[in-house]
């Protein structure tokens, strides 16, 4: 068989004709809206374009598209809207729109809806529609009535967009950024973010409360100028235009209506926000606008225990200082004291070695002797100062040697000291005598100190351990200092025993008081035998007072 050749293109001016009088003299039935439709296709030009191209373009539209009648009786849908809906077009002509709709939309936005439309309105929303296996999916939907050249309203255009995702997407941005403020609500911490102008953009509920506690002030303002004034620069100029941080700046604020100081350490940081302008969108980017963080820290209640502590110890000093005097009062009585018998001996010596002793005056001068001695004795006695009581509390170590090594501050950088600070993250507190553990562990770290400066070491550290126990707390104080010999491991505990080049202003009293305090404390002390290149004490500090 033959085969059948294509058919010859008819000329356009020939459809043109054929349309022309198509138009001007329809057949009898023929739909006034599908010459109307006809006319607008053709249009004015002289090429006019293909009736089937206004047909394709819908069809292969992205966007469902749907055309029902003014009941909402589907009469069209094309493609995209098949695959959204999981509906072949089969399936969906002749049926009502109501097919899509969800429980999960509310009546009242239907209502809204029919309201708009009947009024012959183009009507924008969100609903929430079925598919045809059950499932929920989000449309972004516009309708629109159309309207013949009579003016009844005969067809509604619907078209219909997924916006699942977005939303899914948005209200990920939400949730994300509600977490994000109840975790700063929750910071014990001021958090506020300020822009280029200096003004609060996004703050948490600690800086609320200090603004209601400043009386309506701006918390940053104040701040901005108490950090301004100790250091002498503008901080929030400084951070914004030169990109400078600061970190821990501790200022003090006065607040009405509260005892006391107020003391916050300060922190400033700059944010570089990304541009968000279309521009950006392929990397072709500015710089975006800078931002200011600023965190301030409540620190009132750890400087007035420092302050509390300095007080304590200056008060222990003067304390110390009026008992030495009392001390060199008395001994210097009880030298001059002594003195008489001593010159009292010196005579008898004398007459004993000159042979003119007489028994009985031998004998009044052993009485004077005797009598001044105890006289000396009890002026001794006396002044030795009464043993401070002091209530058992609970104590943390850690708290404790924190204190003694920020008094000690200025003496361990005057000594070229570096300090290496191990505290057990995790320690029991102990049922302690908080004053004389104190007293322990500065004389414990003033003697390290003094370990090292006579070392003469260039490099000397300082490192301080703590650790917990079964029913008690293990400190160790370990210097690279002179060390001790085996020979002094115990000798250094006894009474009066001093082993300083510098002997000035020592007693040797220290580590035997030392022994004593952890005695009560139902714990031990000693020098690590087997610890070189320096000196290692250990000691052990049990939960429950000795004497409990």
């Amino acid at each position: 068989m033959p085969a059948r050749s294509a058919p010859e293109p008819i000329p356009s001016t020939e459809i043109l004709n054929t349309l022309g009088e198509f138009i001007a003299s329809p057949p009898d039935g023929t739909p006034p809206e599908v010459v109307e439709a006809l006319v607008r296709m053709g249009g004015d030009s002289a090429d006019p374009l293909p009736p089937l191209l206004f047909f394709e373009a819908v069809e292969q539209s992205p966007i469902a598209i749907s055309i029902t009648d003014a009941r909402a009786t589907i009469l069209y849908v094309n493609r995209a809207f098949e695959s959204l809906t999981g509906y072949a077009r089969d399936e969906l002509l002749g049926r009502n729109e109501s097919l899509l709709s969800n429980n999960a939309t509310p009546k009242s936005v239907y209502e809204q809806l029919w309201r708009t439309i009947l009024a012959r309105q183009t009507w924008s929303g969100t609903l929430v529609n079925r598919t045809k296996s059950g499932g929920d999916y989000l449309a972004e939907l516009t309708i629109t009535p159309v309207i013949d050249r009579d003016g009844d309203l005969k067809y509604f255009l619907g078209m219909h967009r997924d916006v699942t995702k977005v939303h899914e997407l948005e209200g990920a941005v939400h949730q994300q950024k509600a977490r994000l403020e109840t975790v700063l609500d929750a910071a014990p911490v001021i958090v506020a973010l300020l822009d280029s102008a200096g003004r609060v953009i996004l703050d948490n509920q600690e800086y609320k409360r200090l603004f209601t506690e400043l009386k309506g002030r701006e918390p940053a303002e104040v701040l901005r100028a108490a950090i301004g004034e100790q250091l002498g620069v503008d901080p929030f100029a400084a951070c914004l235009e030169h990109g400078r941080a600061f970190k821990n700046i501790e200022v003090n604020l006065d607040i009405r209506g509260q005892s006391g100081a107020r003391w916050f350490a300060c922190s400033l940081n700059p944010v570089d926000e990304s541009d968000a302008s279309a521009r950006s969108y392929f990397g072709e980017s500015a710089q975006g606008e800078r931002r200011l963080l600023l965190l301030a820290n409540d620190i009132t209640s750890r400087r007035r225990e420092i302050e509390r502590a300095h007080l304590e110890n200056l008060r222990a000093r003067l304390a110390e200082q009026q008992r030495m005097h009392g001390m060199r009062e008395a001994l210097a009585a009880a030298v001059y004291q002594i003195q008489v018998p001593l010159n009292v001996i010196q005579a008898a010596g004398s007459m004993l070695r000159d042979g003119v002793g007489n028994p009985e005056i031998l004998a009044t001068m052993l009485d004077q002797i005797n009598e001044s001695g105890i006289k000396a004795l009890a002026t001794l006695t006396a002044a030795l100062p009464e043993e401070p009581r002091e209530a058992g509390v609970r104590v943390n170590v850690n708290t404790l040697l924190r204190q003694v090594l920020e008094l000690e501050t200025q003496r361990l950088l005057a000594g070229g000291i570096v300090v290496d600070w191990r505290p057990a993250t995790l320690l029991p507190e102990l049922n302690g005598h908080k004053n004389q553990l104190r007293a322990m562990f500065k004389h414990l770290i003033d003697n390290a100190i003094q370990a090292l400066r006579e070392s003469g070491r260039p490099n000397r550290e300082l490192i301080l351990t703590t650790r917990p126990l079964d029913r008690g707390v293990e400190v160790e104080i370990q210097d690279n200092g002179r060390g001790i010999t085996p020979e002094d491991r115990y000798r250094v505990f006894e009474p009066f025993h001093i082993g300083w080049r510098d002997r000035r202003g020592r007693s040797g009293m220290g580590l035997a008081l030392a022994q004593e305090i952890v005695n009560a404390h139902g714990g031990s002390i000693e020098v690590d035998p087997d610890f070189t290149g320096g000196c290692l004490i250990r000691l052990s500090l049990n939960a429950v007072l000795a004497d409990d």
